[in-house]
């Protein structure tokens, strides 16, 4: 297992390399290139290994919800250590199924929302003074100007700003503001970047709370979607469901969903009040494992 004190800790730029340096040690075969760079000067790294067809998981989308990329750093070193020791994981004989799977991880794809959440203003640099003057900074979901990723794509992007004035969200704010425009932001280009130079077949995007899986987007329905998510949630215990109000478009899932024609999942970890609590990491995950397993190799 990754070192306990880092896996048991808020995930936190220092924590997350850390983690992320343990399984590249561990593991010769995984690979690391950078999809971006925030807006105060972090790395967005991608983790890849394997061959054949993409999965894309993709993580901490918002500040309060780095326990996704916990439990999915807690996953891929299972996953790795199984086929690097031709071992079983869930039943299945990892080393083949991958054969023709390449999983490709986004750990953090908000670091500076993520770092402003743990560690505060200070931690944005040249940014921390609008952030104070925003306030709630320890309830900070956006990034670092105030933008929130996951209402940032290009889905429905202005039927949502128009929700968003409406319920008083015109200016950045620690959640909810969708920008000036899709895309506005260096977070969201990366992973629309990341998505139109690479074919994959499938996307999840990982956040909590609520325990819940969210599979289609308005009347874009790609084939085998639903079904695909009946098995996530069986497997889960999680329920499929739709969103509504502030939380439909612009987001990552809906992007992929309308630009590809292809499944994409919002997979809501856990069940309580962000940030969820490192105590709830072990249950997510030995809930979650056998799920996150067969979303790849399905």
């Amino acid at each position: 297992m990754l070192n306990q004190k880092y896996l048991y800790a808020p995930n936190d730029e220092h924590n997350r390399n850390y983690l992320i340096g343990e399984l590249f040690s561990k593991y010769p075969f995984l690979k690391k290139e950078c999809i971006g760079v925030s807006h105060c000067g972090r790395e967005i790294p991608m983790l890849s290994f394997g061959t054949g067809k993409k999965v894309l998981f993709a993580c901490a989308f918002h500040g309060m919800e780095w326990l996704t990329t916990l439990v999915i750093l807690r996953f891929l070193d299972e996953l790795l250590e199984s086929i690097s020791k031709k071992n079983f994981f869930c039943g299945i004989r990892t080393e083949n199924a991958f054969h023709n799977r390449t999983l490709c991880v986004v750990p953090c794809v908000n670091p500076d929302g993520v770092e402003i959440s743990i560690n505060g203003a200070e931690s944005a640099g040249e940014y921390c003074d609008s952030i104070k003057a925003i306030g709630s900074e320890k309830r900070w979901q956006a990034n670092a100007t105030g933008v929130d990723i996951n209402h940032n794509f290009n889905a429905g992007w202005k039927a949502l700003k128009a929700l968003e004035i409406k319920n008083g969200i015109n200016a950045p704010a620690p959640t909810r503001f969708g920008g000036k425009f899709p895309e506005s932001e260096p977070e969201s280009r990366a992973m629309a970047r990341l998505c139109r130079n690479n074919d994959f077949i499938r996307a999840f995007a990982f956040h909590s709370q609520g325990e819940e899986i969210y599979w289609s987007f308005g009347k874009y329905m790609p084939e085998n979607a639903r079904l695909q998510g009946e098995l996530l949630a069986e497997l889960s215990g999680y329920t499929m469901s739709e969103p509504d109000g502030l939380a439909v478009g612009g987001g990552f899932k809906d992007w992929f969903v309308e630009t590809f024609n292809s499944p994409a999942f919002t997979i809501e970890i856990g069940n309580g009040k962000n940030p969820l609590p490192i105590s709830d990491l072990e249950g997510i995950y030995e809930r979650l494992k056998q799920m996150l397993l067969i979303s790849i190799v399905m």
